[in-house]
């Protein structure tokens, strides 16, 4: 809009003829965009307020030449001096062909601007919308520039509109230049005139050049989908820690485990209101409260869990599953009543929204980094608080003679407790986890109960080493099968595979090492 008001207080800078602004503004799309080509292909950059206030519907036509009306007050497009506007003038309609069009042309006229940013933004703008008609500015413009990354991005874009082009030898030079543009976009391109060829020589190039796009992307396919896997491994992890302690270590089937995970959800849902509400400030640093909040809260309701029914339960797996499935029930429908039924939205803080672009078809979202990094955080806390500290040495003694242990003073009481709320702490930990890539709702902890048992009993029963083994496995696995057999199969398959494994292996992939004397 700057530059139409330039263009308004300065009729010097105008350098187009009554006809052509009226050729460009009235009459038939084709005609129009013909006469808009030709403008552009001179190199006009003057077009530019004439096309801005086209796009901004503040153009009017009488008797073969075009007024910019603004604030009630009529300039000629062609010369920007003050005029009166005629009595029978009339709207100028764009429809999409022709705004699509007048886009492309600002975006073209861009690439002349002595700011690189500018010049940078028209490339991105032009990728998709460049035609023949704007060949020569574009060469006009590669000519001109003098940075190298854009002069080389420029060459690709006159490659691709000269891959339309009627002349076969200029395909066949496009097609080979195309072939250094590993874009996924380019690949999708030349695949779409490839069908549409009839040169032999042309279409031979244009194979040629897929061929060598489709080498070159297929790494970061390949890379995407580990990521995708490891990614869906560390995610499963977080979700089995907290089981692997509960169900491990002290050998309770805990069905509501997955609803422990979804407090973990709506406490980060929470915090992340609070901060709307009274801190929008420091809106972005609300995920470090939620951290500690989401495990405080599912810790608590853990260690009440364990204190009225569970303590009554142990070594009664099959009271314990039914007991705690009833509890999982409670548990959703007290969050449907006081949230709803529907899904809430957790917001991404600004720091974990975008990604880091490695490949031209591979971007790493930040907060799946996010949750990569926090898991292997949460992991070495847990391992050490099992292996280095006082209440881990207690779990352990616990976990393996519990009369020993109670002999020699430990109360054992309080340790069931405190390793319960641990084990439910870190399920709210997986759900904050979640809430950061997902929706929540009272359903979230159904979509992971099942699958983080598979990843504790194909670890191993009270192993953590398998626990990280087998969630990371499964999920590189399953990612892996979805690309061959789909998301639905590759389910059925992944679960065929623990059946058979267990079968072989009943201990899983670590078993505890210890001697017995029958």
């Amino acid at each position: 809009m700057c530059t139409l008001l330039a263009g308004l207080v300065s009729p010097a800078a105008f350098a187009l003829t009554p006809e052509q602004a009226g050729k460009i503004a009235a009459g038939d799309s084709d005609e129009r965009i013909a006469a808009l080509n030709q403008r552009i292909a001179a190199g006009d950059a003057t077009l530019v307020p004439l096309l801005q206030a086209m796009r901004d519907d503040a153009v009017k036509t009488s008797a073969g030449k075009a007024y910019i009306v603004k604030d009630g007050k009529a300039v000629e497009a062609a010369t920007g001096e003050p005029a009166a506007l005629p009595a029978d003038a009339e709207d100028v309609v764009n429809n999409n062909r022709m705004r699509q069009q007048l886009d492309a042309a600002i975006a073209a006229l861009k690439l002349l601007s002595p700011e690189r940013s500018e010049r940078a933004k028209a490339l991105v703008e032009l990728k998709d919308s460049a035609d023949e008609g704007k060949l020569a500015l574009i060469e006009q413009a590669e000519r001109a520039e003098t940075d190298v990354a854009l002069k080389v991005q420029l060459n690709l874009l006159r490659a691709a509109v000269m891959i339309s082009s009627a002349d076969p030898a200029k395909r066949v030079a496009a097609a080979k230049a195309l072939a250094s543009s590993p874009e996924p976009a380019t690949r999708s391109l030349l695949l779409d005139k490839l069908g549409s060829e009839t040169d032999p020589a042309a279409k031979a190039a244009i194979q040629a050049a897929i061929d060598g796009l489709s080498g070159q992307l297929a790494w970061g396919e390949r890379l995407g989908v580990l990521f995708t896997g490891i990614s869906l491994g560390s995610i499963l992890l977080l979700v089995a820690l907290g089981l692997a302690i509960t169900y491990g270590l002290m050998g309770v089937i805990n069905m509501a485990h997955g609803e422990l995970m979804m407090i973990g959800a709506y406490a980060t849902y929470v915090v992340q209101n609070l901060f709307k509400q009274h801190l929008p400030a420091l809106f972005d640093y609300y995920i470090l409260v939620a951290i500690p909040a989401s495990f405080l809260v599912a810790a608590l309701v853990g260690a009440v869990l364990e204190r009225t029914v569970i303590r009554w339960l142990y070594g009664r797996p099959l009271e314990t599953l039914l007991a705690t499935w009833g509890i999982s029930l409670v548990l959703m429908q007290a969050v449907r009543s006081l949230f709803g039924a529907q899904n809430v939205g957790v917001e991404n803080p600004a720091w974990l929204s975008g990604g880091v672009q490695v490949l031209p078809n591979l971007v790493l979202p930040f907060n799946r980094i996010a949750i990569l990094a926090f898991a292997a955080l949460v992991l070495a806390g847990v391992a050490l608080l099992i292996g280095k500290t006082r209440l881990g040495l207690f779990v352990r003694g616990v976990t393996q003679n519990r009369r020993m242990a109670s002999c020699v003073g430990v109360d054992t009481a309080r340790i069931d407790m405190l390793a319960f709320a641990l084990g439910a702490g870190i399920a709210g930990l997986a759900g904050c986890a979640l809430s950061q890539i997902g929706n929540v709702g009272p359903d979230l902890g159904q979509s992971y109960i099942v699958d983080s048992f598979m990843v504790v009993v194909l670890g191993g029963v009270g192993q953590l080493a398998g626990t990280v083994v087998a969630g990371l496995g499964l999920g590189v696995l399953n990612k892996l099968l979805e690309g061959v057999a789909g998301a639905v199969l590759a389910k059925i398959m992944v679960l065929v595979f623990i059946v058979v494994f267990i079968q072989k292996r009943p201990q899983g992939l670590f078993a505890i090492k210890g001697r017995s004397a029958e």
